[in-house]
């Protein structure tokens, strides 16, 4: 869709266009024709209120607000007016502010925080923004921010258009297909049911409209805080410009300082919020299939799993669990006792997700129907008629998820599945999908929380608030049980309530290149919970494919198989030899790594560290990078390189600055280089950085199998002062949020001659284990002597691999090797 209005984009002259604009008017003819742009003229007045300050031209109005010393809001009132003040991405907008002052210049007012200034140039409302450190622009209007009048719907389309800078590249906006880097793309947000999307295929199921950018080596984001139908354009029409604009609302957007990439993301979490921590099942192995029944069949996969031991903790039911596909029933034919089968499973280690789609079927003989239909609580159209459409069950009518009170009813609807002892909910089809339409129409009404609004303005946060209302019901029923919720779509500030995959895609290698970019992708976006369809859900992956993904997979933050119903099923085991051995090696690869997965989950959700960061994020200033987008590391120790052609058994790869050892033959590589590393199938180039600490347990056929009885510390030798965190607490409840938890912080000091270690304590959870078991690796000395606060070690051994191993207590507070 173009801009509309894009005649006029390019003319940098305000009085061309307001001479323009009156001959419009003073034409008869023309005057028949709408205007096509206002854009802002110069500013006439300034006024302050505390953090706020209200710059005018006479008719428009303009709010900046300091937001905290790097987040600074703007706000764009056509004519004066703001609209209330709401945003289900930003629960609370300020933040801590130390200081902030507005000073006149000749030619600018500028807004100073002691990190970045905001700048308004008096005679033609540009906007820009500086570091104060280094006084560089990091972000400027290329023209004053405009709007056009909606002569269909009310209100206003809203742009803004900023200078894109020679060699400046852009990352993030969520859920999008193609290359990582967005410079020269142009992008649409309308959450969509894409069936089997392709490469670039635009839009898709999810809105983020939050991008960083990136130039002379220093960051900025931009989060345009708009739930309309949104675009941007990253220097497609206009190398030398980017946009972002939308069909309605107001023209909103943070802008948030870097100056590193990683500062922007975690400040854009500080705005929309993290992750809450996941029931550590939920870290584990996951097997869904569209749709695993009768029950004979459910058990049959869970028996595969435990006689072949591969781990597994979670087992799906899509929709061919219901009666009918009516949400919260079952089909008794098909499952005749689903509490007694529900139970079983949970015995050997399975927890049961289901599937819970928005539509619910119009029957009056249908308890969930009775209940929204006497209580008012489906959406409506504007001529008061109820909005239906067809989905699966038939013809359905739609929860308000706007309505709080609707939102509190559908919590509560889950209560007899919490009851059976379900574990997690899959909330699907909430783009909303509508078979035939697509989507519900313009003109459907939406409570929005009492602010009110047409489908226009509630479409793209319409899943979002389905998946909240699933996930704050669950957490009641189940008390102080963490929920486990899954939504296909969303806005900004999603994660809050639930982790995501990447929809329904594709049995190709160029899908497995894809979902490794999109993952990432979400990752720099604040959704940092997601994950693939393993294998791809449509179409038929052979043995290399699916094995590839697995290994892929073992190191999303998300990790579940699913495929669609007409396709051949594909358990890990499914294509036999040589292929069963190596994905249940990767499976339990995740397992052995789960205390070091769960430790980067906690510094994403208290620090706001995403859990998968791009070569980009680790180096920035390297132009290279920019163009990179195979690799990824989890957390900061490990870097994961997938192998994503087919036929492939090596591949080069890039190790950023540092020292990094080959996970598998411990051999250490240099950084700021590439190698070539061999990867036949049965590995994938892994790597771990010089100096940390990767704890790992014993593998487990599921969380929470096996009691604790020590846990193995893997220290990769180095010559610098490295740290690593190591988080556990209880797995399943919120404690956390009471500090009963266990934060380690391990440093790492190592010399030519000697190798120290220190670990600090933080948090009321004590572990029931009482030994680390200590593997170092790469100690470049023969060790004579090892003391552990001050008390001398004598039982230490060097294994086959020349690992250096002994036990001690785990409340050491230091280690000392010579």
């Amino acid at each position: 869709m173009e801009e509309p209005g894009k005649e006029i984009e390019n003319k940098e002259n305000i009085n061309e266009i307001v001479e323009e604009s009156v001959q419009h008017l003073n034409n008869p003819v023309l005057a028949l024709k709408p205007i096509v742009k206002k854009y802002l003229t110069p500013v006439q007045k300034v006024e302050q209120e505390d953090n706020r300050f209200y710059f005018s031209d006479g008719e428009a109005k303009v709010e900046i607000r300091v937001v905290s010393n790097e987040i600074i809001r703007v706000r764009l009132a056509p004519h004066g007016v703001f609209l209330e003040d709401f945003s289900y991405a930003v629960p609370v907008v300020d933040q801590k502010v130390s200081t902030f002052n507005l000073e006149e210049l000749e030619e600018s007012y500028v807004i100073s925080t002691n990190t970045v200034s905001c700048h308004v140039r008096k005679a033609d409302f540009h906007i820009s923004f500086v570091d104060n450190q280094t006084h560089m622009i990091m972000s400027e209007d290329a023209s004053p921010m405009h709007w056009e009048e909606n002569a269909d719907f009310g209100g206003y389309y809203v742009f803004a258009t900023k200078k894109c800078n020679p060699e400046e590249n852009f990352f993030g906006l969520g859920d999008k297909s193609g290359n990582m880097n967005l410079r020269g793309r142009h992008f649409q947000n309308w959450n969509t049911d894409a069936y089997s999307f392709g490469w670039d295929q635009d839009p898709l199921y999810r809105t983020i409209p939050f991008y960083t950018g990136v130039h002379q080596s220093a960051a900025y984001g931009i989060f345009f805080d708009n739930t309309f139908r949104s675009y941007f354009d990253f220097g497609r029409e206009d190398n030398d410009k980017t946009s972002f604009w939308a069909d309605g609302g107001e023209l909103q957007y943070y802008y948030i300082h870097g100056p590193h990439m990683m500062d922007v993301v975690k400040r854009y979490q500080s705005l929309t919020g993290t992750h809450p921590m996941p029931p550590k099942w939920a870290l584990g192995y996951h097997q869904c299939r569209w749709s695993y029944y009768p029950e004979s069949k459910v058990k049959a996969i869970a028996e595969g799993f435990r006689s072949r031991s591969i781990p597994c903790d979670a087992i799906y039911f899509d929709i061919d669990y219901m009666d009918g596909y009516r949400c919260f029933t079952w089909n008794k034919k098909h499952f005749p006792d689903p509490r007694k089968m529900i139970k079983e499973l949970a015995d050997d280690g399975f927890k049961t997700v289901v599937m819970i789609d928005p539509g619910i079927k119009v029957d009056d003989n249908y308890w969930v129907f009775k209940e929204g239909k006497a209580n008012n609580y489906f959406c409506r159209r504007s001529d008061d008629y109820f909005m239906e459409g067809h989905v699966w069950p038939g013809r359905c009518q739609f929860p308000d998820f706007t309505n709080p009170v609707v939102r509190d009813w559908w919590g509560g609807l889950y209560k007899e599945l919490v009851e059976m002892g379900v574990a997690g909910v899959w909330n699907d089809m909430n783009e909303p999908a509508v078979f035939g339409a697509g989507t519900f129409p313009n003109d459907v009404r939406h409570n929005y929380d009492g602010f009110r609004g047409s489908h226009r303005k509630a479409h793209n946060i319409y899943g979002m608030q389905m998946v909240r209302s699933t996930y704050d019901g669950l957490k009641k029923l189940m008390r102080n049980k963490r929920p486990f919720t899954i939504t296909r779509a969303g806005y900004s500030g999603m994660q809050r309530y639930g982790c995501v995959w990447t929809g329904d895609n594709v049995a190709s290698w160029e899908h497995l290149k894809m979902g490794n970019i999109q993952c990432q992708r979400m990752s720099v976006s604040g959704v940092p919970f997601c994950g693939t369809d393993i294998g791809g859900f449509s179409e038929e992956p052979d043995g290399e494919l699916f094995t590839r993904w697995i290994q892929l997979g073992t190191f999303s933050p998300f990790m579940r198989a699913h495929s669609a119903g007409d396709t051949s099923e594909r358990e890990p085991w499914s294509f036999g030899e040589p292929f069963t051995s190596i994905n249940k090696k990767f499976i339990e690869l995740r397992y052995r790594l789960m205390p070091y997965l769960y430790s980067v989950f906690w510094e994403h959700h208290r620090y706001g560290f995403p859990i998968l960061r791009p070569l980009v994020m680790l180096e920035q200033e390297n132009i290279s990078n920019h163009f990179r987008q195979d690799e990824f590391a989890y957390g900061d120790k490990i870097l994961v390189c997938p192998i994503l052609e087919q036929g492939a058994v090596s591949r080069t790869v890039y190790l950023p600055k540092g020292e990094w050892y080959n996970f598998w033959s411990h051999d250490l590589l240099n950084g700021d280089a590439e190698h070539h590393i061999e990867a036949p199938l049965e590995t994938m180039p892994i790597f771990v950085k010089a100096g940390a600490v990767i704890p790992e347990y014993p593998v487990m056929q599921y969380v929470g199998e096996k009691h604790i009885e020590e846990v193995m510390l893997n220290v990769y030798f180095t010559t610098h002062e490295v740290n690593s965190f190591f988080f556990e607490d209880h797995g399943d409840t919120f404690a956390y949020e009471q500090d009963i938890y266990s934060e380690k912080k391990f440093t790492v000091k190592g010399s030519a001659n000697h190798l120290d270690i220190y670990q600090q304590l933080e948090g009321l959870y004590t572990p029931n284990y009482e030994w680390y078991n200590f593997n170092f690796i790469g100690i470049p000395f023969e060790v004579n002597k090892v003391y552990v606060d001050g008390v001398e070690v004598k039982d230490f051994q060097v294994d086959e691999h020349n690992c250096f191993r002994f036990k001690t207590n785990k409340n050491f507070s230091e280690i000392q090797i010579r």
